[in-house]
């Protein structure tokens, strides 16, 4: 009999959640908890030691016998270290004890994690402390509790805390527009976050037998296979029942811990798919993309198959992004980002969006920067993601209303010279009303930007707290103004009016792959960082710095940490990249491309003296011959521009950028065309095609 798999009483089973601790804990001690997430105010140790209780019962209900604070360090990917609730009682015997104290603040060894020299490796003390506002869970046979990761100094060594940071600043900004517009019942504005997860599922056989994607996440050599995707025949074709089953056992494992998995299909390339999940807010999908891409390595193992996070595993077809679904919500419920239905409503959404337009306007660089890395520069402007010029696309009817707006125009009325900002009628626009645009960076769907310019490995921490640090700049520049004003309506309309003419040469609707953009772009003055070597140059402008330090969301020596571990991690990243290619060329390639190419001199010779005919054979030595000199030439060459990097992290981005990934293109170029002399049974690994058609 087919198993019944009861979705609603699963999902969050393994969630200690807002259900479960309104059901487990004392109304007053609820009651506590829950103003201490609406409002910020600190928790007793008193209540804090009841919550701790009652989950401890909970989780080892759940079969949990060890808790961990779970934190995300600056390596993009979470950390744990277990303790079990064990205490001894004296008599040879122990009980099961966890305290407020331990629920609340952890110690960990951060010696090993990167810190951009915010603490010395002797200083190895760092602390966690519990975020209240996410929910802790249990997985593996232990408890995790979500924490924020901090110095002795008191330094944020995380992405959590940043984030939480740049969401409370982005409240108080919004909620200072909303009085000016009567709304006195929301007490929160909350960024609202869906991040859609690409990924590629392989057999791990093939995984195991190559050097590269064991190392590096990616195939460094490959010969395009006879067949790619070009028939357009995976896109959101029949998908294969081996991934069904995985995929089937990937949502019930993400229900279980809370995380809203709604869409999947295949993706373009052969082997890569889409998971999709429904909105939550910035925070608790923050934590679920982790739990996304974790779980989706782990069921991939129990399956026999491995995930590839990788943006770029395959040359020549499709790499994966993430594509980050941004709005502003308010604890009311209610859309800012959603067009509303009377004047005044429109007035309040034309102000957001206006703030939103000037802000990725002043600030392009500093959000092309969140999304830089070496495995994400082998997308950007490839033609299959968004360019690395930052726009925004805005469909054709609300693009019409910024235009009225901006050319003094009545879009409902043509005989009215000018379209009154909260009086007329602004047109229907309904969700999804145009396309999407999939060539743009920042595309608006109705309700909420798409930002597509994420790598599918990143953690999307980084482009939300900058999307958060830009709205809150930009709503209290304009909450500044709209308070000053002593005739509200016209401050309005001047100021929606001015911003939206100002920055309009940020939104674009067109092709973002054509090279007349591009061109156009510059006319504008937009910035195209198409490299991470150049983008990462930007982060630490004097502009960049005094925003976020003005908001609070980094000291300056936080901010200037992150920069050096972005830019170590590029460094570190080429350097892991070029020496396994080295390695291959010379341990794998040239040794079967030679043994080939040795039995067809031994053929050719029996041939001769049999007098039989070798043309084709004495033909294919001498490619062989060249093609390998020619490899072992350019391995040779790159080895000698490895012992010149520069010592310097900075200097030596620009030079791995500019030298060695040149070296590493020439390279797999040279060896791709061996691949393809060279008889199959000879060659070290599988191929494209074994791996992508198996």
């Amino acid at each position: 009999m087919r198993e019944f798999l009861n979705v609603p009483e699963i999902f969050g089973s393994d969630v200690f959640n807002e259900a479960t601790m309104k059901q487990r804990l004392t109304e007053e001690v609820y009651n506590a908890w829950k103003q201490c997430v609406t409002t910020g105010s600190p928790l007793q140790l008193s209540v804090a030691n009841e919550i701790s209780e009652a989950m401890k019962v909970w989780a080892i209900e759940k079969g949990a016998t060890h808790f961990t604070h779970w934190f995300q360090p600056m390596t993009g990917i979470t950390a744990e270290k277990h303790d079990s609730f064990i205490a001894p009682t004296g008599d040879g015997r122990v009980i099961m004890e966890f305290s407020g104290k331990e629920l609340v603040k952890g110690e960990s060894d951060a010696s090993s994690f990167p810190s951009g020299g915010l603490r010395a490796t002797f200083e190895a003390r760092g602390y966690t402390a519990w975020d209240p506002t996410a929910f802790a869970f249990v997985k593996d046979g232990s408890l995790y509790i979500p924490t924020c990761f901090f110095s002795y100094t008191g330094d944020a060594l995380d992405t959590k805390t940043p984030l939480l940071r740049s969401s409370k600043e982005l409240s108080k900004a919004a909620i200072r527009i909303l009085r000016l517009f009567g709304d006195n019942e929301t007490i929160r504005v909350i960024p609202s976050v869906g991040a859609e997860q690409e990924y590629f599922i392989i057999p791990k056989d093939f995984y195991a037998q190559r050097e590269d994607l064991r190392l590096t996440g990616r195939t460094l050599f490959g010969a395009p296979a006879p067949k790619g995707q070009e028939l357009e025949d995976h896109y959101y074709g029949t998908i294969r029942t081996r991934i069904s089953s995985f995929m089937k056992d990937l949502d019930e494992q993400l229900w279980r811990v809370g995380v809203l998995s709604y869409t999947k299909h295949n993706e373009a390339a052969p082997c890569q798919h889409e998971l999709a999940p429904i909105y939550d807010n910035a925070n608790a999908a923050c934590d679920a993309n982790q739990l996304v891409m974790e779980i989706l390595k782990k069921c991939a193992a129990k399956h026999n198959l491995v995930c590839l996070l990788h943006e770029k595993p395959f040359q020549g077809v499709n790499g994966s992004g993430k594509h980050n679904n941004y709005s502003l919500s308010t604890d009311t419920g209610r859309n800012l980002f959603r067009p509303g239905q009377t004047p005044r409503q429109n007035a309040q959404f034309l102000v957001f969006l206006a703030a939103f337009i000037q802000g990725i306007d002043e600030y392009q660089d500093f959000l092309r920067c969140t999304v830089a890395s070496a495995g994400n520069d082998h997308r950007l402007g490839a033609h299959e993601a968004p360019p690395a010029i930052v726009s925004i696309f805005l469909g054709d009817e609300l693009t019409a209303v910024v235009e009225s707006i901006i050319n003094g125009t009545n879009y409902t009325d043509p005989e009215k010279s000018i379209m009154r900002i909260g009086v007329d009628e602004m047109p229907p626009i309904p969700k999804d009303t145009t396309d999407r645009n999939r060539t743009s960076p920042l595309a608006f769907t109705g309700n909420k930007f798409e930002f597509r310019m994420l790598g599918s490995s990143q953690s999307v921490t980084a482009p939300n707290i900058a999307l958060n640090t830009i709205m809150a700049e930009v709503l209290g520049q304009f909450a500044d103004e709209l308070e000053a004003a002593e005739d509200f309506e016209a401050a309005l309309q001047n100021l929606v009016c001015r911003s939206l003419t100002e920055h309009q040469r940020i939104i674009f609707n067109g092709n973002g792959y054509s090279a007349d953009w591009e061109a156009e772009a510059a006319k504008r003055g937009l910035s195209n960082l198409r490299s991470t070597a150049e983008a990462l140059t930007s982060y630490t402008s004097q502009k960049n710095i005094d925003l976020v330090t003005k908001h609070g969301i980094y000291t300056e020596a936080e901010f200037r940490a992150r920069h050096e571990i972005y830019v170590e991690a590029y460094c570190k990243i080429i350097k892991i990249e070029a020496r396994t290619m080295l390695d291959m060329v010379r341990h794998q390639i040239l040794p079967a491309a030679s043994r080939y190419t040795g039995d067809l001199c031994e053929r050719v010779l029996n041939k001769e003296k049999l007098g039989v005919p070798a043309a084709a054979e004495k033909a294919l030595i001498e490619k062989l011959s060249t093609a390998t000199d020619a490899l072992y030439a350019l391995c040779e060459a790159m080895e000698g521009h490895m012992t010149d990097v520069p010592k310097d992290y900075e200097a030596a981005t620009i030079y791995y950028h500019d030298v060695i990934t040149k070296d590493m293109a020439a390279l797999r170029e040279q060896a791709d065309i061996l691949e393809q002399l060279t008889d199959k049974s000879y060659w070290p690994y599988p191929t494209y095609s074994d791996i992508l058609f198996y």
